[in-house]
């Protein structure tokens, strides 16, 4: 949703069709910008994603948040057009929306799934703050994040994931990654351009 014009916007938000906003990966990729603060006043929903690993790297949703309120201000010379509030906003209650979600999960309340993350606060990169919120959106990574819980159930505490084994998951992927990249050929074509101690 990065080449829209305002017809296509009108048409969006007649059909109540959902948009999912993925910056980095449009910024990485050179797409364009999604006219995200345009979209939000003519009321159609936006969630954010992180697209996929090649176009993207980290799928690091807390990072994707920060892009996802500063990208609008380098463009439009405004910094309020989508403050951190509505990013949070964006990733939680508006992406659980778009996934057809939006009652059981997304936000916090009494007869809602328990799915939360708990961002530890206190780290240097974190600090001062002044706004919870502001500091999430702007300052947090996923290596913050010291809880996650799903449907009441932890599954990550004190930054250790509980239900598999991380270590014997990205062995796994690095080594499936590398068959792909010899599969398709691009061995020689993804190896870096200078001199790696």
């Amino acid at each position: 949703m990065v080449h829209l014009d305002d017809n296509d916007i009108r048409m969006l938000t007649e059909t109540g069709t959902h948009v999912a906003h993925c910056p980095t990966s449009n910024a990485k990729l050179a797409s364009g910008v999604a006219r995200v603060p345009d979209l939000l006043n003519a009321g159609v929903n936006v969630g954010l994603g992180t697209d996929d690993a090649p176009g993207n790297n980290t799928n690091d949703l807390m990072q994707e948040m920060k892009l996802a309120g500063i990208i609008h201000n380098a463009i439009s010379y405004d910094p309020t057009l989508v403050p951190a509030e509505t990013v949070l906003e964006l990733a939680t209650i508006n992406e659980a929306k778009a996934m057809g979600f939006g009652e059981p999960i997304g936000s916090l309340k009494v007869g809602k799934m328990a799915d939360f993350v708990a961002v530890d606060m206190r780290k240097v990169n974190l600090m001062p703050y002044y706004s919870p919120v502001s500091a999430v959106v702007y300052s947090a990574t996923g290596g913050d994040v010291s809880t996650v819980v799903v449907n009441g159930k932890m599954v990550i505490e004190k930054r250790k994931l509980l239900t598999m084994d991380e270590e014997e998951i990205w062995k796994e992927g690095d080594k499936r990654g590398h068959e792909v990249t010899q599969h398709a050929g691009l061995t020689e074509k993804l190896k870096p351009r200078g001199p790696v101690l």
